[in-house]
């Protein structure tokens, strides 16, 4: 927003209504160009900052809360993003023109630093100046777009890097190429967690501290070390939480979009740590809290509890679910009808067409574990294909409870151009008895399987 008239009345007006998000708005850098450039040609570097206080003192007279203090701190602050929103117009014109931008200086790079500059003031106002916490929709928004840049810079440094190296090849010292590919986000990460902190150890009144900002700001560092792949950061956020205690607001006090994030999160970790029941608790919360329009988010929860429940519960996702989000459907349905029919080679091949994109999400070594289901499915057919024995007067008749071993191995062999052999197969089917899946022994003497005649599969109905 040009600085001018309008916008002081709309400081004015934002700090007499204490409305936070109104107020956020005039520190957004999310807005049109031609506006950014307004902002940009509204004054020069020598003015800037004679023109803010002068303006901001009168705003600060009419809404009479403000303190000299305070307005010194956003006199600082609104100089600072008048400085990023010059980079950021640089930045987008530059992008604009695909050969300046393939010459560029790493443009993106320097907003990351002015962003950067500009998120270290506002702290400072909030340590030092007096800034109230009716403020931290401001904080959200620096915080947030800090991330964005932070990205662009390492994508853009990744590009040029890539033009230099094969435009002249040269020595290099060893180093991880995954690590260096993220060096401005990996420097966001430790700028937030600064925050958050600040957030944490504020020690004003419950209805007057940062404390509130604590659950956004875990959020976005969650996302960034998730990003990252940094699960052991991610549990430190989580502990520092948990740690507040009593001076720390419960979770249901937070806005519920905060609440669907931090569960979600919650849910991931437990995940990745196998502990499902954990997993499945967290990530039903997460479901049950999200927006009925938040298709995306909703398909984010589904990615990990789908593959929760599955494990825990042995329960297979409805295809009405699936039609609802295109993607899973892709991901999940010929992975669940391979289990549901007891494809087994069919499920092997499914898993192995979806490889790359379930290594990217870390479901493949969870999903891989559903083949012990469509192996017990697989075996349930066969033993439901054997009949029943002739029954005595007066009873009825019961499942043939002694299967061949070759049985089993002729069904396990169905679709694959490997013969299984009778130990192989015997192995498989003692695991499946150790899990649970099975209940019967084997005899090796006779070659063959004896099952339990009621509930030989057990879970399933048969």
């Amino acid at each position: 927003m040009e600085f001018n008239t309008r916008f002081f009345q709309e400081f004015a007006d934002a700090c007499s209504k204490q409305d936070g998000p109104q107020l956020a708005r005039t520190l957004s850098p999310d807005i049109p160009t031609e506006e950014l450039r307004e902002i940009c040609n509204s004054q020069n570097a020598h003015d800037i900052k004679r023109v803010l206080k002068r303006g901001l003192q009168g705003s600060a007279a009419l809404v009479g809360g403000l303190g000299q203090q305070e307005v010194q701190g956003w006199v600082e602050i609104y100089t600072t993003y008048w400085n990023a929103a010059r980079t950021i117009l640089v930045a987008r014109e530059s992008s604009d023109d695909r050969r300046q931008s393939s010459q560029s200086d790493l443009v993106w790079t320097k907003v990351y630093a002015a962003w950067t500059e500009l998120l270290n003031v506002l702290l400072r106002g909030y340590q030092n100046n007096g800034i109230e916490a009716w403020t931290l929709p401001c904080m959200y928004v620096v915080c947030k777009h800090l991330r964005l840049f932070a990205m662009e810079a390492d994508e853009e440094r990744n590009n040029s890097s890539s033009v230099d190296e094969s435009a002249a090849p040269s020595l290099q010292d060893d180093f991880n190429p995954e690590t260096n590919k993220r060096q401005k986000l990996e420097d966001c990460a430790r700028v937030l967690s600064r925050v958050f902190t600040a957030c944490q150890s504020d020690r004003a009144p419950l209805e007057e501290s940062r404390k509130w900002g604590s659950y956004y700001l875990a959020n976005l560092l969650l996302k960034t070390y998730f990003k990252l792949n940094s699960t052991s950061l991610s549990k430190n956020i989580m502990n520092s939480l948990f740690a507040g205690g009593k001076d720390m607001p419960d979770l249901s006090a937070f806005p519920k979009s905060q609440q669907v994030t931090f569960k979600y999160h919650q849910g991931v970790l437990a995940f990745l740590e196998e502990n499902y029941v954990a997993a499945e608790q967290h990530l039903t919360d997460a479901w049950n809290n999200c927006h009925k329009d938040a298709v995306r988010n909703k398909e984010r929860i589904l990615t990990y509890l789908i593959p929760c429940r599955l494990i825990k519960d042995h329960m297979l996702p409805t295809e009405k679910l699936l039609a609802q989000y295109p993607r899973l459907q892709k991901l999940f349905l010929p992975i669940c009808r391979c289990i549901k029919r007891g494809e087994l080679h069919n499920f092997d091949l499914a898993l192995q067409e979806g490889e790359d994109e379930l290594v990217k999400r870390r479901i493949y070594l969870t999903l891989e574990r559903g083949r012990d289901l469509a192996l017990r499915n697989l075996l349930r057919k066969v033993f439901i294909a054997r009949g029943f024995e002739e029954a005595k007067e007066g009873e009825k008749p019961a499942r043939r409870s002694r299967v061949p071993v070759t049985e089993f191995a002729a069904a396990i062999s169905l679709g694959s151009q490997e013969r299984i052999d009778n130990d192989e197969v015997e192995c498989l089917l003692a695991n499946m008895i150790y899990k649970n899946h099975m209940k019967g022994y084997i005899s090796r003497q006779h070659g063959i399987v004896v099952l339990s005649k009621s509930g030989a599969f057990p879970g399933t109905g048969v």
